[in-house]
């Protein structure tokens, strides 16, 4: 199987980014909505419960999804399964809820360090701004090399790919091909 060229990848991931914006709008609309009073000052108290809440509320989920939907069997998300590329392993193999997990994890991680920046911003902390300012750059620096990074292989890995041992396959000429053989083959 070739390899997802970076642009098929990108398209991907923006077609997620709008499943998690959905569950944004909607189930977090729902839950600030329904239980503001309850869970406000979750938010404003500390910059540790606001950063944890968030991680609840958010990137948990947003991580569950990926974590899940590239070791199922449909080997991706459903930007993925859209784009016709999976997450396989070096042999090109689906990968387990471990390796699917790790990926994850270092693929959210700038995000997470992010929300802990903002939050220190915004909420009183023992940081200094400056301090926080070199964290939220740095943060900038890493997204900015996980978009550099898949530019300079020929497999297209992402730094998360290179630590996962995963690779991102393009699976649309193969399935093309395997369903022309099969029209072929029937006369």
């Amino acid at each position: 199987m070739p390899y997802a060229s970076f642009k098929i990848r990108i398209y991907a991931f923006l077609l997620d980014y709008l499943v998690i914006l959905i569950y944004g709008i909607f189930v977090l609309g729902t839950i600030s909505f329904v239980f503001r009073s309850y869970i406000s000052h979750l938010f404003s108290s500390s910059p540790v419960t606001a950063e944890l809440t968030g991680f609840l509320l958010i990137t948990l989920p947003a991580s569950l999804y990926f974590i899940v939907c590239e070791c199922s069997k449909w080997q991706g998300t459903l930007g993925k399964r859209k784009m016709g590329i999976r997450v396989v392993d070096s042999f090109g193999q689906r990968i387990g809820i471990g390796r699917s997990a790790f990926r994850t994890a270092i693929k959210f991680l700038p995000w997470e360090v992010a929300h802990f920046g903002i939050w220190r911003l915004m909420l009183p902390t023992d940081f200094s701004e400056i301090t926080i300012l070199m964290v939220l750059n740095a943060v900038n620096l890493v997204i900015l090399l996980y978009l550099i990074i898949p530019l300079t292989n020929k497999k297209r890995k992402n730094v998360y790919d290179w630590f996962a041992g995963t690779e991102v396959k393009d699976y649309r000429l193969s399935t093309k091909g395997q369903a022309e053989s099969l029209d072929t083959s029937a006369f």
